[in-house]
């Protein structure tokens, strides 16, 4: 059965021209061009997936984030324009799990949408298996291409955290406050030096970039790795975002 995909948005020329790229490849798209609409069609229809605008009148992406939350863990990915970073944070901290910048190119979008749809991580529990890793929670033990890696239990906190949301952007706060508790979400410092340890010891061992920066926004993890050579890697051990 083709996945499905609601898109909330009150920008008509959008949604049309989202609608026909999604057709196109052939997901099962319903509309939304008012809100509180898309929160009724989400209720009734259960999509695979949601596309919703940041800014929007009287009921704001964020809002529509929050209210997903509450009903399930659906991937939503929303649209924000360049210089709305603090709402498209906020998204994030709401439940969104990625976002795309206006203006976008529809094979951006449709990787990303592609992506959300395919990478939830396997395993349930004490248990993840997500692209080149394998981790057992409760002994404390992590595989990367079938190699055991010796983590401290404060990077093997924080690289399960994000190996339980593969694939999506975390917040620095949110990651502070899961890492290090709801006192620590004031202090970046902690997170610099976590991820560039945790990057340097999964590199070595594998090969590959799995710690994405999302400049001003958090974190992304890649489970299935990009090789060095990708210039596109948005890696640095000095973060501007932080």
């Amino acid at each position: 059965m083709s996945a499905k995909v609601l898109i909330i948005d009150d920008e008509p020329q959008i949604t049309r021209v989202l609608r026909a790229s999604l057709a196109v490849q052939r997901y099962d798209v319903h509309i939304a061009n008012d809100p509180e609409e898309g929160l009724r069609i989400f209720a009734d229809w259960s999509p695979d997936l949601v596309i919703t605008d940041l800014m929007m009148p009287e009921v704001s992406g964020v809002e529509i984030c929050r209210t997903i939350r509450t009903q399930a863990q659906t991937p939503i990915i929303v649209l924000s324009v360049r210089n709305h970073e603090r709402a498209k944070i906020e998204a994030l901290d709401a439940g969104a799990d990625d976002y795309v910048t206006k203006p976008f190119g529809i094979a951006e979008l449709l990787a990303r949408v592609r992506a959300h749809l395919r990478r939830a991580p396997q395993g349930t529990g004490s248990q993840i298996a997500a692209g080149d890793f394998f981790l057992d929670i409760e002994a404390h033990c992590i595989n990367v291409c079938n190699k055991p890696i010796h983590l401290t239990p404060k990077e093997f906190d924080l690289l399960a955290h994000l190996a339980r949301n593969a694939g999506k952007v975390i917040t620095h706060r949110a990651l502070l406050t899961a890492v290090w508790g709801a006192q620590s979400s004031y202090q970046p410092e902690y997170l610099r030096v976590f991820v560039g340890q945790l990057r340097k010891k999964l590199e070595a061992a594998a090969g590959k970039h799995y710690v994405q920066t999302e400049p001003w926004v958090g974190y992304r993890f890649v489970p299935e790795g990009i090789e060095r050579n990708n210039q596109a890697i948005a890696h640095a051990e000095e973060d501007p975002s932080l």
